[in-house]
């Protein structure tokens, strides 16, 4: 589906034909490619004439983030994120001198919320124009990426707060968090780079009032960026502290081990020594040798087990 919507004399006109786009003389147009067939997606090269490099990155796989300058035109390609999967859907866009051209394979429904608020308008303010369009559409698509981030911190609290949760889950928990954060940061990123290169570039065009909004889309991928850090250490933190209190449950079990084992050492020895076969073993023959026998082996055992009291083996800390 292919839509348009143009702006005359401050009057938005919509859906004008594209062979009517220069006879209206509109202060400025935008043209949506909405889930494209084919023969509308060859209009990019055969009605507006776009490079063809762009256009091939249109149709190809996903894209990372970028911009680039062509003679005749600029090409950003920008990334929304579905909120439940995290799946990035490419959302391209085309600016001439006075067009926006955006291009997207699926439904986008922060583009949606762009156009019903500019299909809404009575009166377009003088101040909205081409770089303010697409200062809007990136807006709303980076202001989407915050319920992704603060459901993934809400997620990472949760953790924090159940630490004695069994091992498995917990750090399945960590390793799905961690995963959804990279995946996150594949976005994040690069449209942070996109912005910076949006700021520094005078082909952009800016002016400092169009700047000012642009720079405020910059600090919310810094903002971002610092958030997913700061997770991304929790996530560490948590799993780190994990290792340490498994190490220390693991130490106290071997220590109770250790312990007894060395009780029963001498208890095991004595009484390996007196199971013997020989013929000739003169204590076998002692009428209370067996009493005696099992008393040095109480005996031991108890000032063995008052020597670990002693060295504090038996205090959990």
């Amino acid at each position: 589906m292919i839509r348009t919507l143009a702006v005359v004399d401050q009057k938005v006109i919509i859906n004008p034909p594209l062979e009517r786009l220069e006879e209206i003389q509109a202060d400025w147009v935008w043209v949506d490619f909405d889930s494209p067939v084919k023969e509308e997606t060859n209009l990019l090269r055969s009605f507006f004439d776009f490079h063809p490099l762009a256009v091939e990155d249109c149709v190809n796989n996903l894209q990372r983030p970028k911009v680039e300058f062509y003679e005749e035109h600029l090409f950003y390609v920008v990334h929304a994120l579905d909120e439940k999967t995290l799946e990035a859907t490419e959302v391209d866009f085309f600016t001439t001198k006075n067009m926006v051209v955006t291009f997207h394979k699926t439904e986008v429904p922060e583009i949606d919320f762009v156009w019903n608020y500019l299909k809404g308008l009575k009166v377009v303010p003088p101040e909205l124009g081409k770089n303010e369009l697409i200062h809007k559409l990136m807006d709303k698509l980076v202001d989407m990426y915050f319920p992704i981030m603060h459901r993934l911190e809400e997620r990472v609290i949760s953790i924090e707060s159940n630490e004695d949760d069994e091992a498995p889950k917990l750090i399945n928990q960590i390793f799905d968090i961690r995963t959804d954060l990279l995946s996150l940061r594949k976005t994040v990123v690069p449209m942070r780079e996109l912005l910076y290169r949006i700021l520094e570039s005078k082909r952009v065009g800016l002016d400092a009032d169009e700047r000012s909004y642009f720079h405020d889309i910059y600090d919310h991928l810094l903002r971002l960026t610092d958030m997913m850090t700061s997770a991304r250490e929790m996530t560490s933190d948590i799993r780190d502290n994990y290792i340490s209190l498994n190490s220390y449950r693991m130490n106290n079990i071997m220590k109770t081990l250790t312990v007894i084992t060395t009780i029963f050492m001498p208890l095991t020895f004595i009484a390996g020594l007196y199971g013997m076969n020989f013929v000739n073993m003169p204590e076998l023959k002692s009428e209370n040798g067996y009493f005696y026998v099992l008393g040095i082996m109480i005996l031991l055992g108890v000032m063995m087990s008052l020597w670990f009291k002693k060295k504090g083996w038996f205090e959990q800390d």
